[in-house]
Parts: C-alpha cells; sequence; structure tokens
C-alpha cells in the first residue's frame, strides 16, 4: 500500500523531533528491526551540467550535520546501484542512472558498510520528499554547506572527482 505524500510529510514533522531526541545507539537499535544482520548504505554523488554536486538537508537528522548526499539503505536483494537509483528518486524525484563502479566503499562503523556511486540525472524534476528531505541545493565542490558531517565532508573530499 503506498502512503500518500501529505500523510507521509505529516509524520516525517511529527517525527523527526522524536527521532533527534534518541541516542546514535537507540537509532541504530530501531533501524535494525529492519535491517536485522547489518545496514548497507549507497549514496549517490549526483553532479549538475557545472559539476556541482546536489546536497540534501535531512529532517530527520540533526542540525550540525544536516546536510548531506541522497542516500539510504538498500533492501534486502537489492544491487547497490538499483539502490542508489532508488534512494535518489524517492528523496527527490529525479531519475538518475549509476555511471560506473563504486566511488569508495567505507566499512569499520559498528553495523554499517557504505557504498558511494557517482550518477548523471537522467530524468524527473526535483521534487522533495518532505518527511525526509527540508532542502535540495547544488554546490560547488570547493563551497560546501558548514552543516554537515566532518566525516562525509572527507568521503567527498576523497573521491578526486573528474570535470563535470
Amino acid at each position: 500500500m503506498k502512503i500518500p505524500s501529505g500523510v507521509r510529510a505529516r509524520f516525517g514533522t511529527l517525527a523527526a523531533p522524536l527521532w533527534r531526541r534518541l541516542s546514535g545507539r537507540a537509532q541504530w537499535r530501531v533501524a535494525r528491526f529492519r535491517h536485522h544482520t547489518f545496514l548497507v548504505y549507497a549514496g549517490g554523488i549526483v553532479r549538475d551540467e557545472r559539476g556541482r554536486i546536489l546536497l540534501l538537508r535531512h529532517r530527520l537528522w540533526p542540525p550540525y550535520r544536516a546536510w548531506g548526499l541522497p542516500g539510504g539503505y538498500v533492501n534486502a536483494g537489492e544491487r547497490l546501484e538499483d539502490g542508489v537509483v532508488r534512494e535518489v528518486r524517492e528523496e527527490t524525484a529525479l531519475e538518475v542512472e549509476v555511471a560506473g563502479p563504486p566511488l569508495r566503499l567505507a566499512s569499520g562503523f559498528r553495523h554499517r558498510v557504505e557504498a558511494y556511486y557517482e550518477a548523471r540525472v537522467v530524468g524527473g524534476l526535483l521534487a522533495l520528499d518532505t518527511a525526509e528531505i527540508l532542502e535540495a541545493r547544488w554546490f560547488p565542490l570547493d563551497e560546501l554547506p558548514e552543516l554537515m558531517s566532518p566525516r562525509l565532508r572527507d568521503v567527498i573530499a576523497s573521491l578526486d572527482l573528474k570535470p563535470a
């Protein structure tokens, strides 16, 4: 059953303060109810024709690190590349195509593995899933927002992205 976007947005507005109040440990426990073994995150490095990177300000993330890449957890049996395509579409309504192998794999977290893929927009118009996303903006690589986790900033800096 598909939940109407207005209902999802209202739920996100109500749930975000509660989610942010949970400790990181409690958030992981809640997430592990859905992902029983470990969590696999697939993020999209989506750039425009000027080489800027698409970043989203997430409703459920703490304000001090609210900006991040489009992406999310991969479903059981889903290819990582398909997870990126699905997550970008769910969060932004943009249709993307993954361009090549992962740019970066990160592990060593307690229950999480991360894969980052470059993706290009092939269709759609930017429309946000307001249950999760507050804002979307294109940023030059040398002007990333302050309210972003230092770890993610380091991931993006380490990618050595080629000009668009």
